[in-house]
Parts: C-alpha cells; structure tokens; sequence
C-alpha cells in the first residue's frame, strides 16, 4: 500500500476521533446544564417556599412545566403550592398527572391524601393512604394520616392502631403520639336506668321504670335490649325489647327489633320495628353542618287493637352544635269490626348546646300520640309542650332530665316527667 495513503487515512481516523470526542463532551456539558437548570429551579422554589413567597414559587414551577410538561417533579411541586393555596381542585388534578407518570411515588400520594382530606372526601383519602401503606409500610407520617382519616369517619379502633403503630415506628413522631391521645379507649356499653311519672287530670297517675343495655360489639355489629315495668290503671305490666343494628359503614345503618310484654290491657303485647338511619356531610363551616335522614316503620299489637307507625325524620347539624329535628308520624290504627283509619302528627325538637357538659331541648307536637299505652290509642287530637336538660357529669356518667304538658281533645291534659342516669363502661 502506498505509504502517503497510510498517513492520510491515519489522518481521517485521528480527526474523526477527536470529533467524536468533542461530540461526547458537548453531550454531557449539554446534559449536566440541564441538570444544573433542573437543581437552579428547584432550589429557588425551595428557597422561595421557605420565605413564605408562594405566588412567586408557582411562577417558577409553572415556568418550568412550560419547557418541561412531563416533569413529574415540578408538577408534584405545583400540586403542593396549590394545596398550601387552598386551590384544592387544581391540586387534586396536578398530583393526578404527577401520580401517572410515577404510580408510585408515595410523596405524591401522600400529597393527594391531604388534599381528599381536606375536602372532606375521607373514603377516597383512606384508598390513596392504603395503597402507599403497601408500598412503604416502614412511613410513619403515612400511618399517621391513616390514622386521621379513620378517625373522621368514625373507626376509631383501626384509628388507634395506626396511630400506635407509626409510634412504634417513630418513637419521636409527636403527630402519632398526639393522635393516640385523641382517640381515649371507648366504652363499649351504655346502661341507663330512668323513671317517667304521668300525671292526668281524668285518671290516677301512672308511672314507668326502665332499664336499657346499648352495646357496641363490633364496627359493624351493635345490640340493644331494655325491659320496662308499667303501673297504670291499677295494674303492672311488663315489657322486654330487643334490637340489632347493622352499620354498613360511619354514616348509615339498619336497625330492627321486637318487643314482648306481659300487657294486661295497657300495653301493646307485642310490636315488631325497623330503621334506617343515613348521616350525610355537608361542612363544618357552612349554616348547615350536616343532615341525619332516619325512616321508621313500628307495629303494636294491642288486645283488640292494632297499630301501624310510619315516621320518617330529618335532624339538622347546625352551627355551634345546635340541631334541629322535624318527625313526622302517619299511624294506621285497627279496631275489631272498624275499618283502619290513617292519623298524622308531626314533632319539631330544638337541641340547645347551654355549657360545657350541659345541653338542653325544646320540642312541641301536634297529635304526638306515641302508641305505647293503651290511652294513646282512639280518636284524639292533642298539643304537646315540652323540654329537657342532660347534664353530662364525666365522659361516662350523665344524668338527663324531660318535662312536658300535653292537653288533648275532650279537656283531658296529662302532665309528665322524667329523669334517668347512664353509665358508660
């Protein structure tokens, strides 16, 4: 081979090296600017957040997702600004996008959770913390936000356990700590024993004693029995009542139950009910906090006699814990050779917060007959006036208080009062 040709293509080979070298080195200078942008506009953000100028923060971040839409890093970031913003929406749909480019990142889940939480939306926050719980089981902040989301909605033994798990995980976490304390150990059981003394105007006065056992066994699963004893008339009779209620989840429930009774003529002998019961959150800052829609069907078997009951109910959370509960009663009765005859009556009943531990109500009936005496039952229409006090002496003790005057058709009145003390254990 001619030798000059030699030293040409060494020649080729040297400078197509160093072009290739020099091609490398503009790549990484390239790429490492890139980086030193990426770490610039971060540490500004930062810097930024930490002197409390979050506008000019998201103005950065913006800025960024304008050259780098598929940033999941920056879109995490504007997420954030837009919560501490109160721009909830907007941050939901942000941490969305940044979730899709990195399923998951347990920070970006975690941000979506206090964003759900923070919309009242805690069913779809608890989904979100679960799932990062799978991921990073070892999170204690995770645990923590569990936990307050079980707390919300009302499951506060699995609230108890992740708050005392992500203590055990963080022994310095203050935020577990403090959500333990939040959560005292509930009582389970509420015994409470009372007596009601009628006064009537036509008849001698009558009186009830009663006792009630309400259990809380599990999430799901709660009972009630109650036996009553009746002196009225001149005789004693004797009632036992029991109940199941079935919680789907915090906020609605099935309830359903019967009753049996030795009733010498004064009291059903038997009666069969049921209830559903559904809470619904508004706001906690709104005239109307929220709303509970109960529907009642109850029927008496009396001798000779027999009642149907429809009740459907509606109670108002209103602002600074007053409430505010309108029932309305449409009563089927029947009486050996008369045709069933339909009856409405209708109860509004004010809750008044009056202290600390003591509350109080007002309520007022029109043709309130209840159908738990044999003297409720017939052709009658009748005003009821009435209050109550309970006064709540510790978080397990309480006593409660009722008075109310009730003036029917044919000048008959009937004067009533009542008082009972429960213990929670």
């Amino acid at each position: 081979m001619n030798p000059l040709k030699r030293t040409d293509a060494k020649r080729v080979r040297g400078i197509s090296l160093r072009a290739c070298t020099l091609l490398a080195l503009c790549v990484m200078a390239a790429a490492s600017l890139r980086g030193q942008q990426a770490a610039d506009w971060q540490e500004q953000v930062k810097g930024l957040v930490a002197q409390q100028h979050l506008d000019e923060a998201l103005r950065i971040t913006e800025k960024r997702l304008e050259t780098a839409p598929q940033d999941v890093e920056a879109r995490g970031w504007r997420a954030r600004l837009l919560t501490w913003a109160n721009r909830l929406p907007e941050a939901e749909a942000d941490y969305r996008l940044a979730l899709a480019g990195a399923p998951k990142d347990t920070d970006l889940m975690s941000g979506l959770a206090v964003v759900l939480t923070r919309e009242q939306r805690f069913d779809d926050a608890l989904k979100v913390l679960t799932e990062a719980k799978a991921l990073d089981p070892r999170r204690s902040d995770i645990r923590v936000q569990r936990g307050r989301a079980l707390r919300a909605l009302g499951r506060y033994p699995e609230a108890r356990k992740e708050f005392a798990e992500a203590a055990r995980l963080d022994p310095k976490d203050e935020e577990a700590r403090a959500g333990l304390k939040s959560i005292p150990v509930e009582p389970r059981h509420l015994l409470r024993a009372g007596n009601d003394t009628d006064f009537f105007n036509y008849t001698d006065t009558a009186q009830t004693q009663t006792v009630s056992l309400d259990s809380r066994w599990t999430q799901r699963w709660s009972t009630s029995f109650a036996g009553g004893a009746w002196q009225r008339f001149g005789v004693n009779a004797g009632k036992f009542t029991a109940g199941a209620t079935f919680h789907f989840n915090p906020r609605t429930s099935l309830t359903a139950g019967a009753a049996a009774a030795n009733d010498q003529a004064v009291i059903p002998h038997s009666e069969v009910f049921f209830e559903l019961d559904r809470g619904i959150h508004l706001s906690d800052h709104a005239a109307l906090r929220g709303i509970d829609a109960a529907y009642r069907q109850h029927w008496f078997w009396y001798q000779g006699a027999h009642v149907l009951t429809i009740m459907p109910s509606l109670l108002f959370y209103l602002p600074c814990d007053w409430t505010f509960q309108l029932s309305g009663i449409a009563a089927r009765s029947g009486f050996a050779g008369i045709a069933p005859e339909w009856r409405p009556s209708g109860v509004g009943k004010l809750g008044i917060p009056l202290a600390e531990k003591v509350t109080g109500n007002l309520f007022f009936a029109v043709g309130a007959e209840n159908f738990a005496q044999v003297d409720q039952l017939g052709s009658f229409s009748a005003r009821t006036y009435g209050g109550g006090l309970k006064v709540q002496f510790t978080p397990r003790q309480d006593v409660s208080g009722v008075v109310s005057y009730q003036s029917r058709t044919q000048s008959r009145t009937q004067t009533s009062f009542g008082l009972s003390y429960g213990l929670r254990f």
